[in-house]
């Protein structure tokens, strides 16, 4: 008589299915739109390091998210994207700089597409990256193709419509 051995198969998946807009960059860098306090709790749990928030003071008031990330052991870090005058060498820069400093890192705004216009200027002004794919990580990485942001895009780009 044979003995039959099963193998029991965990399937998990990562905090990053559930946020809005989610997208990966890379294999430590997610883009996404608003987490909640669960999805960070998750997203440390998960390893991320960093989150790093796109939205100016006052547009977010549901919960202390400096002291959510914090409590949870990640670092955290505002660079205020209000419109198309914030996306630009400055916050590019910041981005950059966060990302440099510790990753898996969470990007998000309120729906992830300033985090891809940011994410496409900074491959398109600091990693040399051609206009058009750069654009094209924007749009990967959250820009939204109905918003009025990408006609700026293309603009700061160099991108020709």
């Amino acid at each position: 008589m044979q003995a039959v051995c099963f193998k029991t198969v965990v399937v998990m998946t990562d905090y990053a299915s559930d946020l809005n807009h989610a997208a990966r960059y890379g294999d430590d860098i997610v883009t996404a739109g608003q987490p909640t306090q669960e999805q960070l709790a998750a997203a440390a749990r998960e390893g991320v390091q960093t989150v790093i928030n796109l939205r100016p003071d006052g547009e977010f008031n549901e919960y202390d998210e400096a002291r959510t990330v914090a409590e949870a052991g990640m670092r955290y870090v505002v660079i205020p994207v209000a419109g198309p005058g914030d996306i630009n060498e400055t916050s590019a820069r910041q981005l950059d700089d966060a990302l440099a400093e510790g990753t898996p890192a969470l990007v998000h705004c309120a729906s992830s597409n300033r985090v891809g216009a940011l994410m496409a200027y900074r491959a398109r002004y600091l990693h040399d990256t051609a206009p058009a794919q750069a654009l094209q990580i924007g749009l990967d990485t959250g820009l939204n193709p109905s918003s009025p942001l990408l006609d700026a895009m293309r603009d700061k780009l160099g991108v020709e419509r």
